[in-house]
């Protein structure tokens, strides 16, 4: 990892972000170094801190004499904390996840903005209910990547107090806590029915779950090809749903074959949420586990099937590195005879990258995205 330096207060920070071969991104922007300069007069002595989605960990650690608490969607962010910590001699903080949130109240919460609009209203649903009745939320992000309808739900959910001037094309709010929680908020879940199996699966979705409201096209294009396979794989075979989302394609080889073994795994934690409810809602006897990690769960065995959809962005950065580093770890925990069924787009070029690590055909394509299964190279995994 390349490590940069950040300025905070007194002192410089090392830091780097955990994208090997990526030189030159840094691991904090503008939005990380306004809001660690604008926390320290909102944070009085004993408060108690929260800090939500800090992406790798540039606010925790600059912001380490105030022992805050994080909790982050992401599991990049524990690795990254601790990584970072190491390089400057700091004690990395514990981490939670939606999965487990910390409680309030709080004095003050420090939030970097999200790009999900359904994803901020969780969020400031979230600091209404566990800040203090005179807490603070200071909220922050790049402007180019503020969602749709950010003010209004800024408007909505809390009460505004400074909208700080845009520097270096980014935004601060500092807001006091509104009425509106998570309870009772129709929001919170959303999802829909699938045209088969014969009865369709009825998937639901937390805010930060792509796709949540909708069937997303290239996982479409994917669901024959899997129960096709699945309905082949004798009782017991292993099949790991990789960057899951709400559980749609591991579920989707469950239909076909309820004798398989599932495991799901996502770096949201809101997915592997949504994935758990989905399975127990339509496989309660599914033998099945969920795993909140960064690609492949750690020390899980070999699979038979891996089904993958990967994801092209990771906050503001488009491309296929998340996709590269996934068929990588796949390649090592795929069985001599298993095989590895991916959707992309077709830009992406996934037939080269694949090639690297698999043997490789083309199954199906639309004019946008195409299927590919995936085996061993010859002479075992790599």
């Amino acid at each position: 990892m390349d490590l940069l330096e950040l300025s905070a207060g007194e002192r410089a920070l090392s830091l780097a972000r955990p994208d090997a071969g990526r030189t030159g991104l840094r691991a904090w922007d503008a939005a990380d170094e306004q809001l660690i300069a604008a926390a320290r007069p909102l944070a009085s002595e004993g408060a108690r801190v929260a800090i939500v989605d800090d992406s790798f960990g540039a606010l925790s650690l600059a912001l380490a004499d105030l022992t805050p608490v994080s909790v982050a969607d992401s599991a990049v962010l524990p690795a990254a904390l601790a990584a970072n910590a190491r390089a400057n001699d700091l004690m990395p903080g514990a981490v939670s996840s939606w999965l487990m949130p910390p409680t309030g109240p709080f004095d003050l919460v420090i939030m970097k903005l999200p790009r999900q609009v359904d994803y901020l209203a969780y969020l400031l649903r979230w600091a209404n209910d566990a800040l203090a009745p005179d807490g603070r939320l200071l909220a922050g992000g790049m402007i180019k990547h503020l969602p749709d309808r950010c003010a209004e739900k800024f408007d909505s959910l809390v009460r505004t107090e400074e909208v700080h001037r845009a520097r270096r094309k980014a935004r601060l709010l500092e807001c006091r806590p509104g009425r509106d929680g998570l309870a009772g908020w129709s929001g919170l879940w959303r999802g829909y029915t699938t045209a088969a199996p014969p009865g369709g699966l009825d998937l639901q979705g937390l805010p930060a779950v792509f796709g949540r409201e909708r069937l997303d096209i290239g996982s479409r294009l994917l669901l024959e090809p899997i129960s096709s396979v699945a309905r082949e794989l004798a009782a017991g075979a292993r099949v790991l749903d990789l960057a899951c989302g709400n559980g749609l394609l591991g579920l989707t080889a469950l239909a076909a074959n309820p004798d398989l073994v599932v495991n799901f795994a996502d770096v949201s934690s809101q997915a592997v949420a949504s994935a758990t409810r989905n399975a127990t809602g339509c496989f309660a006897g599914a033998r099945a586990a969920f795993f909140h990690c960064d690609g492949v769960p750690g020390n899980s065995g070999v699979y038979d099937l891996i089904l993958l959809n990967p994801p092209f962005h990771e906050g503001g950065t488009v491309g296929d590195h998340i996709a590269l580093r996934l068929f990588q770890q796949a390649s090592r925990v795929l069985a001599p005879q298993g095989r590895m069924l991916v959707v992309g787009n077709r830009h992406l070029g996934y037939h080269r990258s694949l090639r690297q690590w698999f043997r490789v055909r083309q199954l199906d394509a639309d004019p946008r995205f195409v299927v590919f299964e995936a085996r061993p190279q010859e002479g075992g995994r790599s």
